[in-house]
């Protein structure tokens, strides 16, 4: 999977100052998360379930 062609987002409440973001992409089975100040660097796959778990589990911090 070529994932320099996914569709790549990160959160509305994200500063363009260069803060600590995450990216996330909608891969066919996966979500596609990578740091947002080194975009060619390492991606991390997850399913769409443990996506949402972690989402949850985010929010309540």
């Amino acid at each position: 999977m070529n994932l320099n062609t996914l569709v790549w987002r990160k959160s509305s409440r994200s500063l363009n100052n260069g803060g600590d973001c995450i990216e996330v992409a909608t891969a066919p089975a996966t979500i596609a998360v990578r740091d947002s100040k080194n975009p060619s660097g390492p991606n991390l796959l997850v399913t769409r379930e443990g996506f949402r778990h972690f989402a949850e589990a985010i929010k309540t911090l």
